[in-house]
């Protein structure tokens, strides 16, 4: 079937190009769908701006509007383990994962159908006693959302759910690696009744789809998570009409673990922050600041379980870590290692593909530890978004700060101590977006998602992301108005 949804409608592109979408455990092609141009992504983005200017849609009862989320989430909740096996097709994750990424989508539409009629406004205490004055939330208007490859159905739902329930219109991109899982959402949301035009999918490569989407005049929003160097991009289109951005960026996120702290907790949890998903989350503790005194214990610990990791196919019970996502990726990624090594870090375990002959046609890379890294080497200053973790011991608090925050991202941060006292002092001390203290990587629907710095622009999650999708107006109503007298009157 076609693969656009545009005004209410499923189409082929119009020029009739397709791009194959390839299963990255074993490069096999899964399936051809359709690929949007600038023309396709036109029509979209019209039929969007139509829906908001001229339907219901933004005026109706927030209630409404959550009762078709709600009716979303049971869809898919009924339909979670063929998405699950949609994502791991498509980005070659574990099905563990995956099923847990459905239960978090449905969990995160389910929050948005909660607060759809509660974006409640404010009375304000005017200084005039004769005027009423109030402050409410509309919505913003066309929104442009462009996901990940690497959390495709995840990221996609943390951007319509919100928008759809403040009474917004979409048009959303999905990365064009990983569009299964979307394209199978907005089947269920074609059943569900809206309005022609409120929601629309192109699927296409972001220079083309992306680019079109940020630069058009008739985008009020544009929501963007992925890389710095294309959310620069995405800033400088949306500035032809100063249209509002959300963006997340990833980051460099430190996790830090002092001497005081459960070795074994400590231990489990960096595996975790590292490897969980081959390294590519864009909050992954790929940067362990450990403290000299237990500097070598942890890093040999650390060695002999990754060395364990059991790498395959992520429909195998028995898989703890799938590949990466393309061959020009883990390319990017062994370009990283080399240069480390170049630049004097101490490869300890991985840094090469596996010898395994059944995982030759994927896109596989060993999980890997580097040591006898510093501040100014680039794998420790950019995001590698691989399965590598850097280590760098520290002297005390302070260093272990100072070291932290060398970034310019700040999207989360770890720190395992027994000390509460210092548990608090170096959370707030730490300029990131998140901060986790003995854990790492948990999210809820109910709290908001963002950085500071180069990690991006805004909040996702929570009532901050309802409110990203909303324009603040206030209201001053004079309800015992009188003449000024003030011009002509002399």
């Amino acid at each position: 079937m076609p693969e656009l949804y545009i005004d209410g409608t499923w189409r082929d592109a119009a020029a009739g190009a397709t791009r194959e979408v390839i299963d990255p455990f074993d490069a096999s092609v899964v399936r051809s769908v359709s690929e949007a141009d600038a023309d396709d992504t036109v029509a979209a983005i019209a039929a969007a701006r139509r829906a908001f200017d001229h339907s219901d849609w933004a005026h109706r009862p927030g209630a409404d509007r959550g009762q078709l989320l709600s009716r979303l989430a049971d869809a898919m909740e009924a339909d979670a383990e063929h998405l699950a096996g949609l994502e791991t097709t498509d980005t070659g994750k574990t099905l563990v994962e995956s099923r847990q990424d459905m239960a978090d989508i449905v969990g995160v539409v389910r929050y948005y159908a909660g607060l759809a009629d509660k974006a409640a406004g404010e009375v304000i205490d005017a200084p005039d006693p004769r005027i009423r004055s109030i402050v409410v939330r509309e919505p913003v208007g066309v929104c442009a959302q462009i996901s990940p490859w690497n959390y495709p159905l995840l990221q996609a739902s943390w951007k319509l759910a919100p928008a759809l329930a403040a009474g917004n219109t979409i048009v959303v991109k999905p990365s064009e690696l990983t569009p299964l899982t979307t394209i199978r959402t907005f089947e269920l949301l074609a059943e569900l009744g809206l309005p022609d035009g409120v929601a629309n999918l192109v699927l296409g490569a972001g220079p083309t789809v992306g680019a079109a989407m940020s630069a058009s005049p008739d985008v009020d929003l544009v929501s963007f998570t992925g890389g710095i160097v294309t959310g620069r991009h995405v800033m400088r289109a949306a500035a032809s009409n100063m249209k509002n951005v959300a963006l997340e960026l990833g980051g460099k996120n430190p996790n830090l673990v002092f001497a005081d702290a459960d070795r074994d907790l400590a231990i489990d949890q960096a595996l975790n922050a590292v490897f969980f998903h081959a390294g590519q989350v864009c909050s992954a503790g790929a940067r362990l600041l450990v403290e000299a005194s237990i500097h070598d214990e942890v890093v040999d610990a650390l060695v002999e379980r990754a060395q364990r990791i059991v790498l395959g196919n992520g429909r195998e019970q028995t898989t703890e870590s799938g590949p990466l996502i393309s061959a020009d990726h883990r390319a990017k990624v062994e370009g990283y290692v080399a240069g480390a090594i170049e630049q004097g870090a101490t490869l300890r375990c991985g840094g090469a593909r596996p010898d395994d002959p059944a995982l030759a046609d994927g896109f596989f890379y060993l999980p890997t530890i580097l040591t006898d890294c510093h501040p100014e080497m680039t794998i420790v200053r950019e995001e590698v978004f691989g399965p590598v973790l850097t280590v760098e011991p520290f002297t005390d608090e302070t260093d272990a700060l100072a070291r932290a925050n060398d970034t310019d991202s700040g999207l989360a941060a770890g720190v395992f101590t027994s000390d509460l006292g210092r548990a608090q002092r170096v959370s707030q001390a730490l300029r990131f977006g998140t901060v986790w203290i003995n854990d790492f990587h948990p999210y809820f629907a109910q709290a908001p998602w963002g950085g500071y710095g180069t990690s991006g622009i805004g909040r996702e999650l929570g009532h901050l992301g309802l409110e990203e999708y909303t324009e603040v107006k206030h209201i001053a109503h004079n309800t015992a108005p009188e003449p000024l007298h003030w011009f002509g009157m002399r």
